[in-house]
């Protein structure tokens, strides 16, 4: 396995504040890797500040050997990272045909376009049948599927993931994380963010554990399962 992504010593700041605190991570190619920690822990600035949508003060963000730290969004896009923010942030008024045609902005081939979407089709069928609506009038598990397939259609090397079940009632998240495990299976490498940490360390291969915008601890995600702090403060348990 080589490494794809990585963060060395990475500080980012919104104002004043100091988000990230010197933060080291990797992601292996074929991983998928998910950060646990409270809110507030860094674990959503991290994927924004590999994404590019904010800036660290300090460190290296490289993808393949590559330094990124200082890219736009859209270079980072097109050099393989997709993300998928928090709260899905479709666009409510565009169609869902529209949203998912957004996300091959970088794509110049009209029959590329559509055979990329055929893909959507056939990992989320459900967004065929919906195609013409707004995404506005989508359900919450709907919305988060498009969302996916909006990033999937630049075809990242990386997938970014924050908060995919939040809000979504149970029996849609189980849908969600096996979307996440055909997505990974089909050669994607996916960093994870997620509320419901016992799921997304089942899934995951490692995982780090965030606190106050520094990593606590990481290890194997079955280790991270099995580690008495972790449980009592992410899984629930007394």
């Amino acid at each position: 396995m080589s490494v794809l992504l990585e963060l060395e010593n990475v500080h980012t700041y919104y104002g004043h504040i100091h988000a990230l605190k010197g933060v080291d991570l990797t992601v292996e190619q074929g991983e998928i890797v998910t950060l646990v920690g409270s809110n507030g822990a860094g674990k959503s600035t991290s994927l924004r500040t590999i994404s590019g949508m904010v800036r660290p003060r300090q460190g290296v963000v490289r993808l393949d050997g590559r330094d990124i730290t200082m890219m736009k969004p859209h270079d980072v896009t097109a050099l393989g990272i997709g993300h998928v923010p928090e709260g899905r942030r479709i666009f409510p008024l565009l169609t869902v045909r529209e949203n998912i045609e957004i996300g091959a902005w970088n794509v110049s081939s009209r029959s590329e376009t559509n055979q990329r979407m055929e893909q959507m089709f056939t990992l989320f069928p459900r967004l065929k049948e919906r195609l013409e609506q707004k995404g506005g009038t989508l359900s919450g598990g709907e919305q988060q599927m498009l969302a996916i397939a909006r990033a999937l259609m630049s075809e990242p090397r990386v997938l970014l993931l924050d908060e995919p079940s939040m809000g979504l009632a149970p029996v849609l998240v189980e849908g969600i994380f096996d979307i996440i495990k055909r997505i990974n299976a089909e050669g994607t490498t996916i960093l994870l963010v997620e509320q419901n940490a016992l799921m997304a360390l089942e899934v995951a291969k490692r995982g780090y554990v965030l606190q106050t915008g520094v990593v606590k601890l990481s290890d194997s995600a079955s280790a991270l399962l099995h580690n008495e702090e972790v449980r009592k403060l992410y899984l629930g348990e007394n």
